[in-house]
């Protein structure tokens, strides 16, 4: 038997699986499909393996990632199952992947004589983009191209299926007892991973549902407790385990993101805000430390800001933890939303705008310190939504000054999300659909928008990575507009864009000499000042047009003094041994 998985990526609210980030979806159902039959062939296709294989058959090029499977048609010709995942709940922006969607995938498998089944958070609709309200075309689309939805769990119903087909169950969700074999099974994978095995970072889960919902309702856009019902904390050993499997094929990098709140792992449940379990979190870290001791990147992604600023002696532990255990540029995510109590209260929100400062203000003391890849060892994100019911004026403005605060504090923050809202089908903002403001307010998120990028995004970005700093392993992704564009492996990395063509999917230490609002901009290191184009040597702070055409007439240099005492002694503080002669 011949199975084709489709990646067609998937970004949700407590799990990402956009390269180079590989998700949990494709591990699990590989794992599934070969637990119930170790002689079936399991081929992992991307969405850029099909728009490369259909689009390159009709001469049209695409912007897209390279292929890991040129012969993707001729599998899918061959296979006898299709499983294609995906599902787009919290669209941002990516770098060198472009999720796909249902309608998308049509086009690509719709003449396949094969069995079709759809996984994923896809049965609940994608959004390409904030702002939209999920319509019924796509899920309509999905059944009538796919013999089976999977609305419960994609691995339970394969295995199902591929055992026992007249008791298989679209609905049904498995046990994390039932997870087990099928996570350290479905590992193997990742050999077929386009950024496999020095790129990839894998997606890690450690809970499913959220605290906080199970105590006083979850938020009101959020789709993690319309899935998830109740409260899972998975066991310590199997988490431990999955990494050991993934570690022993070569994979370096990972990610303890598929959870709504890390800080709330192995928690003792208490209404709005979970008691922290800082013991459960020290044991799960070393666990993995002890299986995967050449990592080189453990991160985490969201935390429940409240849980932090009610409970800080035990954040602390658990923030040291991350430290101790982890890499540097590590980054908790904190969903303030508004910093507006109305509509903080009318959606149910997760912290307070005062919850989140103290939550930034803590993490701030135990992590802001610069670490070895250039980054401070572990900072907050603050993820904002406009466009909620309740939503006026003033609700930008507090949300706004909120940030002011931050920076005027000479706190840091790693990034600010800026999302629309989406309303998706079962949530409880599905309920209040038409008092959504993403219309209305159109003008005013644009306008403020602007304002946190120039005001806030900008001066922060300045102190976050001031210029000067050398990050370290930034991978090279794309080359556009005449920059290569590259990243750091990690949660948020920042896009550094660097002047000249790069050897893509290589790793560089970057000196980073400019800033955007969003992205910077870097020069590799050592500089080669006797070869270098103008065009990079302009970039170092302080050397001008003039200073480049005093470099150009006076190469080749023997040594760094006859370098600086052209450029100028005062250089040597920026440069000195970041130069090559």
């Amino acid at each position: 038997m011949i199975v084709a998985i489709i990646d067609g990526y998937t970004d949700e609210p407590a799990g990402l699986g956009v390269p180079p980030y590989l998700g949990i979806y494709p591990r699990y159902a590989y794992g599934a499909i070969k637990k119930a039959s170790t002689k079936t062939r399991v081929f992992y296709l991307t969405i850029d393996d099909l728009r490369s294989a259909f689009f390159g058959e009709m001469g049209i090029k695409t912007k897209n990632r390279t292929p890991n499977f040129p012969e993707a048609k001729n599998i899918l010709r061959k296979a006898d199952l299709i499983v294609y995942i995906g599902g787009l709940h919290t669209p941002g922006k990516y770098l060198s992947a472009v999720p796909g969607s249902v309608e998308e995938i049509s086009h690509f498998i719709r003449d396949v004589k094969a069995e079709k089944i759809l996984g994923g958070p896809a049965f609940m609709g994608s959004a390409s983009m904030g702002g939209v309200r999920i319509t019924n075309r796509e899920l309509q689309l999905a059944e009538l191209l796919f013999d089976h939805v999977v609305y419960g769990d994609l691995e339970a119903f394969l295995f199902d299926h591929l055992t026992n087909p007249r008791d298989a169950d679209p609905f049904r969700f498995r046990t994390y007892d039932e997870l087990r074999d099928y996570a350290v099974i479905g590992a193997e994978v990742v050999k077929q991973f386009p950024d496999y095995p020095e790129s990839v970072i894998v997606e890690v889960e450690t809970q499913r549902g959220c605290p906080k919902a199970m105590g006083v309702g979850g938020c009101s856009f959020c789709t993690e407790p319309v899935r998830y019902t109740v409260v899972e904390d998975r066991p310590i050993e199997d988490v431990v385990a999955e990494v050991k499997a993934l570690y022993d094929l070569g994979v370096r990098h990972f990610r303890v993101g598929r959870q709504s709140c890390i800080f709330s792992y192995m928690a003792k449940p208490n209404g709005r805000v979970p008691i922290p379990n800082p013991a459960a979190i020290e044991k799960l870290f070393k666990g993995l430390r002890s299986v995967a001791p050449g990592v080189k990147t453990l991160h985490v992604d969201n935390a429940n800001p409240a849980v932090i600023a009610n409970y800080p002696e035990g954040s602390v532990k658990i923030a040291k933890t991350l430290i101790k255990y982890g890499t540097s540029g590590n980054v908790v995510a904190f969903g303030l939303e508004s910093a507006d109590p109305k509509v903080a209260k009318l959606n149910n929100l997760n912290a307070t705008a005062e919850e989140t400062y103290e939550a930034v203000r803590i993490l701030n003391e135990v992590g802001a310190k610069r670490g070895p890849n250039g980054m401070p060892w572990l900072l907050p994100g603050i993820n904002l939504i406009f466009g909620l019911p309740g939503e006026t004026k003033r609700s930008y403005e507090m949300t706004f000054h909120f940030l002011k605060r931050i920076l005027d504090d000479g706190l840091l923050v790693r990034r600010i999300n800026i999302r629309q809202v989406v309303v998706f089908p079962g949530t409880p903002l599905w309920r209040m659909r038409e008092k959504v403001r993403v219309e209305k307010h159109e003008k005013l998120i644009q306008h403020y928008r602007h304002k946190i990028r120039h005001e806030i995004d900008l001066p922060m970005l300045r102190r976050v990575v001031p210029v000067g700093t050398i990050l370290r392993d930034v991978r090279a992704e794309i080359f556009e507009n005449n920059l290569t564009y590259g990243r750091q492996i990690g949660s948020y990395p920042i896009i550094v864009g660097i002047p000249k063509r790069l050897q893509l999917n290589r790793f560089y230490d970057v000196l980073i000499v400019d800033h955007g609002f969003r992205s910077i901009t870097g020069i590799p290191v050592p500089i080669d000042v006797n070869s270098e184009s103008p065009k990079v040597l302009e970039k170092i702070p302080g050397i001008g047009r003039k200073t480049v055409v005093k470099i150009l007439a006076n190469r080749p240099f023997k040594s760094e003094a006859d370098f600086f005492r052209i450029v100028g002694e005062e250089k040597r503080k920026l440069l000195g041994g970041k130069i090559r002669t």
